[in-house]
């Protein structure tokens, strides 16, 4: 069985912020930030994984984040 946390240094202390970012094209001209995501990071290394607001679960995302 393997152990939950950060791949990158097992640490369990993680944050997550949502972010939104330009596209490519027009929207990225005129500064349209139309696509959304959670942002989920490591507190101890800043090791980070982005997942897309609009099709993520109802379930908790830190899970995802610790598979």
């Amino acid at each position: 069985m393997s152990e939950k946390g950060c791949i990158k240094c097992g640490s369990s202390d993680a944050g997550k912020k949502e972010v939104a970012m330009t596209g490519t094209g027009l929207s990225k001209i005129l500064d349209v930030q139309h696509n959304r995501f959670i942002v989920v990071y490591c507190k101890n290394c800043g090791y980070s994984e982005f997942y897309n607001k609009q099709s993520s679960t109802s379930s908790n995302i830190l899970d995802l984040f610790f598979g």
